[in-house]
């Protein structure tokens, strides 16, 4: 549930289900529209039974790429990247650096497209005090993301997905993986498109 709150599916607030669990408490979650009994957010593993699978589709809008690119390779350098940012309160997310080359690789990572303009600004005058070529930004992406408990020791999970947005030519930009999630950056408008395809591929 943290991960489905942290995704952007906007059914918990991410602090309240941090605190539910550091207090063993259990959730309630309801609508405000009608009178049925909801969902109940526990620890009970006969709750939790059959544990392995997707349980739901989380997305976020409003997300901008930063890409610092021909950044020397040696230790340090992701610190110096990221230090800055964090100092000025910018979240980083979905973090990919290319494979090194000739002693140099490509830092590429999200953030919310509010905080785009800033970081930029930011990582353009960090750049050439750490010697990295340029900084690329793109805007009008979007994050979406398959969430359940184990899901990156299942194969199949990462190929149902991945095959589910290419049926709807939906390219992916960039991908991220966790034990319980997985992420891929995609162009915002077409992420209704994304969303309703991968809850038909896991028949949610």
């Amino acid at each position: 549930m943290l991960e489905l709150a942290s995704a952007g599916a906007r059914v918990m607030h991410p602090r309240a289900v941090e605190i539910a669990e550091a207090f063993s408490m259990e959730l309630h979650v309801r609508s405000s529209f009608h009178a049925g009994p909801g969902t109940i957010i526990c620890s009970e593993e006969a709750i939790m039974e059959d544990r392995n699978r997707v349980r739901g589709i989380a997305h976020e809008e409003h997300v901008a790429r930063l890409s610092v690119v021909g950044v020397p390779d040696r230790p340090g350098i992701a610190a110096a990247i990221f230090a800055p940012l964090a100092e000025a309160d910018i979240a980083a997310d979905v973090i990919v650096q290319t494979a090194s080359h000739e002693g140099v690789t490509d830092m590429s990572f999200t953030v919310s497209s509010t905080d785009g303009r800033e970081a930029e600004r930011i990582l353009q005058g960090l750049a050439r005090e750490i010697g990295a070529r340029t900084v690329l930004s793109q805007n009008g992406l979007a994050k979406v993301s398959v969430v359940g408990s184990g899901i990156r020791g299942q194969p199949g999970v990462a190929v149902t997905m991945f095959r589910a947005l290419s049926e709807r030519r939906i390219n992916i930009e960039m991908i991220s993986t966790s034990e319980v999630r997985i992420t891929c950056i995609i162009q915002a408008e077409r992420v209704k498109d994304a969303v309703a395809a991968l809850h038909e591929a896991f028949k949610l």
